[in-house]
């Protein structure tokens, strides 16, 4: 029947040791999904290219025996030897400045890079996980944005490229669950921050703290009445591995329901880095999403999950780590300078 998936052959039960691979373990959630996945009792194989991850975010995990990486691009053919219980597939540029810089191999990895992965899932018998993302509901009409949205998407506008490139994602990797029978999960992960982000990525985390730090003006785009929902990352990584334990091969949103406009979040920043900061405002780039938070009545459900971590929380510990991450970047200057 259509719709229906077909059994998979050889699928497997993971054992008491179970293997997980993580594309992308090198990025900014990935090295988080790395570090829970060993503390689970997981060995980890990990996959990077070193694009947008950093060997920094995995670099304390240099001689734990139930660690292993690779460097590679995952848009190449992926063979590991021995047995695969999970699949988590993270690999993917996710910020602005990566689509403007990067566009096609941004859409390399989310189509070439995605069936690469699944087809490791695939001969494996492997449970697989993709990391989707909000941004498949584009600039949404519907608000809070559930799972059945299907979105609001320039596809040929700046951000193309990662939206279209996610929502292709999910079309195949839905494709290898009916056609193959894949044990495949989808989450749709909406905004997230915390330690190991990139400092210049784009994102408003990093920038508005980096910023704040330096005691520089706060940029806030349009009027910044924008609004998101700011997840911390220890709360998503935790829904991210319930969801994969979990039967459900239907897209969840994994976030956190506390909306705030972008101007909220500006002051929030200068209040709790203590920065004698102001806020600038420039013009809205293209096709940036007006409202952005999600509805996670499905998570909830499902996956017994909510955010924990409060704002105050979360900011405290990831300004902590751009603080530290700043002085050891003028520290080095210093260094240099004095060489030369």
């Amino acid at each position: 029947m259509a719709g229906i998936a077909k059994p998979k052959a050889g699928r497997q039960a993971p054992s008491a040791t179970p293997t997980s691979v993580v594309t992308g373990g090198a990025g900014f959630l990935g090295s988080h999904l790395v570090d829970y996945l060993l503390a689970a009792g997981h060995r980890v194989v990990a996959i990077d290219n070193f694009v947008t991850g950093s060997v920094d975010n995995i670099a304390h995990l240099g001689g734990n025996p139930r660690f292993k990486f690779i460097q590679q691009d995952v848009t190449e053919f992926i063979f590991l030897e021995g047995p695969v219980d999970f699949v988590w597939h993270f690999a993917s540029p996710a910020s602005p400045i990566d689509y403007l810089e990067i566009p096609i191999q941004t859409l390399k990895v989310g189509s070439l890079g995605t069936h690469k992965a699944l087809g490791l899932a695939k001969n494996k018998g492997a449970r697989f996980l993709l990391a989707s993302t909000s941004e498949v509901y584009g600039d949404p009409l519907v608000h809070p944005q559930t799972e059945a949205y299907w979105g609001n998407v320039n596809p040929i506008g700046v951000r193309g490229c990662y939206d279209e490139a996610k929502r292709f994602a999910e079309a195949m990797t839905m494709a290898y669950h009916r056609e193959h029978g894949v044990a495949t999960r989808i989450v749709r992960i909406f905004n997230t921050y915390g330690p190991r982000m990139r400092l210049l990525d784009g994102r408003v985390v990093p920038a508005f703290i980096g910023q704040a730090l330096k005691h520089r003006p706060l940029t806030v785009f349009g009027g910044g009445e924008q609004t998101r929902s700011f997840c911390y990352v220890s709360d998503l990584i935790e829904g991210i591995y319930r969801l994969m334990n979990s039967s459900t091969h239907e897209p969840v949103n994994i976030g956190n329901p506390q909306e705030m406009t972008v101007h909220e979040f500006a002051q929030a920043i200068i209040q709790a880095t203590g920065a004698r900061s102001r806020v600038v405002f420039r013009p809205l780039p293209v096709d940036d999403p007006r409202q952005r938070q999600p509805d996670i009545t499905r998570a909830r459900s499902l996956l017994r999950w909510e955010p924990k971590v409060n704002l105050n929380e979360g900011l405290e510990k990831t300004i902590a780590f751009f603080r530290e991450r700043l002085l050891s970047t003028s520290l080095r200057r210093k260094t240099r300078s004095k060489e030369n």
